[in-house]
C-alpha cells in the first residue's frame, strides 16, 4: 500500500490523471488551503480512482461548521463506497484570518468540540450540544455513511494537539518532522493505539539535483509562510536555519529563501533525489513509527512521467 498526497502543485486534470493511476491497495489524500476545494475534488476522485481510501488532508474546523463537515463526510463516504477518511485540523491564523475572515480563537478546544459533534452526527444521533465554542440544538443527519461512522484523523504539530489526537481521533497526520523527532515523540504517547500518518514532501527524478531543487522550493515555502512550522522546527534543532530562510524570504522572496535551505535540513525533512534515495528516506520514516507515509507529490518535469516514477519508487 502506498499513500499519495495530490495537491495544489497540480491542476485539476493533472490531479485526476494521477489519482486514476494509483492501485486498489493505495490511498489518496487531497489538501485544502487556498486552491482547489477539497470535498469537490474527493467526490471526483472517488468516481475515477480504484484506491482503497480517500482522505482530506486537511479540512480546517473554522471555514465549515461541524454540521457541514458531518454532511460532507457522510456524502463523500456514500459516494466513495465507504472509503472516505475525514482529516481535520486547526489550520493557521494566516489562512483562518486572512482568507476566511474569522478570528483564530481556541483552536484545540474548537477541534475537540468539532470532532465530538461530527461523530454524534455521523452516528445518527440528535445533536443537542452545549460546549464552550459550539451551542447546537435539534440537529440530526438524514443521511448516514455506509459504515455507520467515518474515521477521523487530526493534523497535529504542537503537544496539545498531539494529545488530543490520541484522545479523540482514529489517527494523526504529521508534517515537516524529522524521523528522529517522530520516533521520540511517539514513545511519549501512551494509551490506545491510533494510526500515524505523515505527509512527506517528495520529489523524485533520475536527475537528482533537479529533484533536490523541487523539494527545496516546497520546503522553503512552508518555512517562509508557515509560522507554526517555522516555530516547531526552530524548537527542534533548526532555529538558525529557519531564521535564515525566513529572513531571506522577507528580503528576496521564495527564490532567496530556497537558496538558504541547507542540504542537511532538506534531506532530514523531505524525500528527494533518485528513486533509491527517496525509497531509503521513506523507509526511515516508517522505521520511526509512521504507519502511513503520505508522499506529497512534487512533480519534476512532465507530471505524468514524474508520477509514474514516483509509483515505481513506492511500489
Amino acid at each position: 500500500m502506498t499513500s499519495y498526497g495530490l495537491g495544489s502543485l497540480l491542476g485539476v486534470d493533472e490531479l485526476m490523471r494521477c489519482a486514476s493511476q494509483v492501485g486498489p491497495d493505495d490511498s489518496v489524500w487531497i489538501p485544502e488551503t487556498w486552491g482547489m476545494e477539497c470535498m469537490g475534488m474527493i467526490s471526483a476522485v472517488a468516481q475515477k480512482s480504484p484506491c482503497r481510501r480517500i482522505g482530506s488532508s486537511i479540512l480546517n474546523v473554522y471555514s465549515r461548521s461541524p454540521a457541514a463537515l458531518a454532511m460532507g463526510a457522510a456524502t463523500l463516504d456514500a459516494l466513495s463506497g465507504g472509503r472516505f477518511v475525514l482529516g481535520l485540523g486547526a489550520s493557521s491564523p494566516a489562512i483562518v484570518r486572512g482568507l476566511h475572515g474569522m478570528e483564530y480563537e481556541r483552536p484545540v478546544r474548537r477541534v475537540r468540540e468539532c470532532v465530538e459533534i461530527v461523530r454524534m452526527a455521523l452516528e445518527g444521533r440528535r445533536i443537542d450540544y452545549a460546549g464552550e465554542v459550539y451551542d447546537l440544538r435539534g440537529f440530526s443527519l438524514l443521511v448516514k455513511p455506509p459504515r455507520g461512522s467515518v474515521p477521523v484523523y487530526l493534523a497535529a504539530v504542537n503537544p496539545r494537539m498531539m494529545r488530543l489526537a490520541w484522545e479523540v481521533a482514529d489517527g494523526v497526520i504529521l508534517y515537516l518532522r524529522p524521523p528522529g523527532e517522530i520516533r521520540d515523540t511517539l514513545r511519549t504517547m501512551g494509551g490506545r493505539r491510533i494510526g500515524v500518518a505523515c505527509q512527506i514532501i517528495t520529489a523524485v527524478s533520475r536527475d537528482a539535483p533537479a529533484a533536490y531543487e523541487r523539494a527545496r522550493r516546497t520546503l522553503a515555502f512552508y518555512v517562509s509562510v508557515g509560522a507554526i512550522y517555522r516555530e516547531f522546527l526552530a524548537a527542534h534543532g533548526y532555529a538558525e536555519q529557519t531564521r535564515s530562510i525566513h529572513s531571506e524570504y522577507r528580503r528576496g522572496g521564495l527564490g532567496a529563501a530556497r537558496r538558504a535551505v541547507p542540504d542537511t535540513m532538506l534531506h532530514s525533512l523531505t524525500a528527494c533525489g533518485t528513486p533509491r534515495e527517496c525509497a531509503a528516506t521513506i523507509e526511515e520514516f516508517s522505521a520511526a513509527g509512521v504507519d502511513e507515509p503520505i508522499l506529497q507529490f512534487n512533480p519534476v518535469g512532465d507530471v505524468s512521467e514524474s508520477f509514474e516514477l514516483l509509483r515505481r519508487v513506492s511500489g
